[in-house]
This record gives structure tokens, sequence and C-alpha cells, in this order.
């Protein structure tokens, strides 16, 4: 298995595509393995060297004893890249990962070519904080099917729920849950949420230089809408786009557009 020493961690990773092609990082959200990435990846792949991780805390990377922070989330990616020998790369951060993305590029600017933010937030507000405790609560409270059931109500859009297709889907995804290989421990989820938390980089991201693309989903109400704004307004070379009838998991209710347009998005940049 491909394994790296990082910030005292042992990080899980996989590359797919060429080796001479554009490195392109992939950095997933809260509680999802680098794996959630295969639907994007088996577009992307054509077009560059995918490297998709698993963050710390989560799937076959190390599950420390937590608070984590996205800074030091972001110091486990730079690690990756020095060990990988890659000077600069595009980057695609999604939730969570959008946050560790951005630590990634303010602390380490030289490794940055570009930033792809899905669904980001630059600080959480008061209900944004509730909404994270409140996941820590039902992980610990809940069964995995229940705990799924909660996390599928924050980021499908009603659209999603009322096709019914898409609505058994979610009913298998929760069975399998229940059943799933290498669950996420409390503690490691309470490590990553608590980092989502405490994230603040707004006053920070007006110094990045590095082109930005935000986007997600008008309908998200985990991450909503206002937060996508804040940070495009941040960012000085940031583009915004927002799909409608989308919630937080706009990437894959929008997968066809989505694939396509980030991907002619990142040729550019």
């Amino acid at each position: 298995m491909p394994i790296v020493e990082t910030n005292g961690i042992k990080l899980y990773y996989e590359e797919r595509g060429s080796a001479s092609a554009q490195p392109l990082l992939l950095i997933m959200g809260i509680t999802a393995s680098g794996s959630v990435w295969e639907p994007h990846v088996a577009y992307w792949e054509k077009y560059f060297r995918c490297i998709v991780v698993d963050n710390r805390g989560v799937g076959k990377t190390d599950k420390p004893a937590g608070p984590y922070t996205t800074a030091q989330m972001a110091d486990d990616y730079a690690g990756l890249l020095d060990a990988l020998n890659l000077e600069k790369v595009k980057v695609v951060g999604c939730s969570m990962g959008s946050t560790i993305a951005q630590q990634l590029a303010i602390r380490h600017p030289q490794k940055v070519n570009s930033l792809v933010l899905m669904c980001p937030w630059a600080r959480c507000d008061n209900v944004a904080k509730a909404i994270f405790q409140h996941i820590m609560t039902c992980k610990a409270r809940f069964r995995p099917e229940e705990f799924s059931h909660y996390i599928q109500l924050l980021i499908y859009s009603k659209a999603s729920w009322d096709d019914e297709k898409v609505a058994a889907e979610l009913a298998e995804g929760r069975q399998q849950a229940a059943i799933g290989a290498e669950p996420q421990p409390l503690h490691a989820l309470e490590g990553q949420a608590w980092a989502c938390i405490t994230h603040n980089a707004l006053e920070a991201l007006s110094s990045l230089t590095q082109p930005a693309l935000v986007i997600g989903g008008k309908e998200d109400i985990f991450t909503p809408v206002w937060m996508a704004e804040e940070v495009a307004k941040a960012i000085p070379k940031a583009d915004l786009y927002l799909y409608e009838k989308a919630g937080h998991i706009f990437h894959f209710e929008k997968l066809e557009d989505f694939n396509e347009r980030v991907k002619s998005w990142l040729l550019v940049h």
C-alpha cells in the first residue's frame, strides 16, 4: 500500500492517471475517505495525474487522538507532496477538504498552482458550529445507518430526495454504512469536526495569488451559499459558480457537468 510518513502520521494515498500529466491533489471532506472521489477521478485521470488521499482520521490513514486543525492537516499534505517530489500541484478540496486546501495555499503557497474549493467556508458562524457539534453527538449515539441517514439529510437536495431512484440508492447506502469496512472511530470524527469548527482563514485568503474556482449548490443547507460567496469575495482571483437545485453533494447531483466544468477550468488554470 502507498503510505507516506508525514507530520507524525502515516498517510495513505493512491495515484491515477499518467505520471507525466499535470499533478492534481484531491482532498475529501469530513467522514469521507479518498475513495469517494471515484466518479470524478474516473473522468479526470484522462487529463491529470490524480493523487487521492485518505485524510488524517479516516480510511487507511492513521487516526491519532484529536482535536485536529486544518493547518495541521495542510501540513500533512505538504509532507506528502515533498515525499512525491512534487513542487507544485493543482488542488481540489471538497467541504472540509476545501478548508485544508485553503490552508495549504496559505501556509505553502509555493506548492499550489490553482484551487478548486467545493462547498467551502472561511469561518464558521454559530449555526455551523452547532451543526458540527451535533454531528459529533450523532456519531456517539446513533447506529452507523442512523448516522449515515443524518449526513444524507444534510448533504442531498430536495430534488434528490424526491427522485425515487436516488432515494432508493440512499436507502441502500444507509444499509451499507452498517457493514462497511474501516468505520471511522468516534475520536477521529471528533478530531475532524473540531478542525472544521476552528477553521478561520478569512483574513489570510486575501493574500492568495493563485486563481481559484469556488463552486457549490444553491440549496446547500450544510454550508450555505453565503459561505461560498464570502470565500470567493475574499480571494483576489476567484471565480464563483453555484448550481441550481443542488445541495452540499452537488458534485454527485450534477456529476457530468461538474466533472467537465472543473476539468476545463483546471486545464486553463
